[in-house]
């Protein structure tokens, strides 16, 4: 996988929008404003997602291109790298887990409105 096509990924995912909050190096895409990945452009090898925090642990231990994400809450954040051991069905299983873990702590009145979209 590359960060473009990790990007079209992530847009695939309802409610799915981006932008640089962080600055124009830094691409966040978020779910009803809740950031479920980044790309820091200056470094296009990797991609920062949300994770449990068990699931990380496990997945630093398996695998070489899951690391704790810089600048990131170390214990829910990995970064993975495109270009390590890890496969594009892998890559697109966590972005897909790190979508759903950011569902997860949706409040109800949010969860109605993720619900009622098209």
């Amino acid at each position: 996988m590359d960060i473009e096509t990790a990007r079209e990924y992530c847009l695939t995912k309802k409610a799915a929008t981006e932008g640089f909050p962080f600055g124009e190096g830094f691409w966040v895409v978020k779910v009803m404003g809740k950031m479920f990945a980044c790309l820091n452009l200056d470094t296009p090898d990797r991609i920062t997602l949300k994770c449990d925090a068990d699931y990380a642990l496990e997945l630093r231990d398996h695998y070489n291109a899951v690391e704790p994400a810089w600048h990131f809450n170390k214990k829910y954040w990995n970064q993975v790298f495109f270009d390590r051991d890890a496969n594009e069905q892998l890559i697109r299983h966590l972005i897909d887990h790190s979508y759903e873990e950011v569902l997860k702590k949706f409040t109800r009145k949010m969860r109605n409105e993720y619900d009622n979209l098209p």
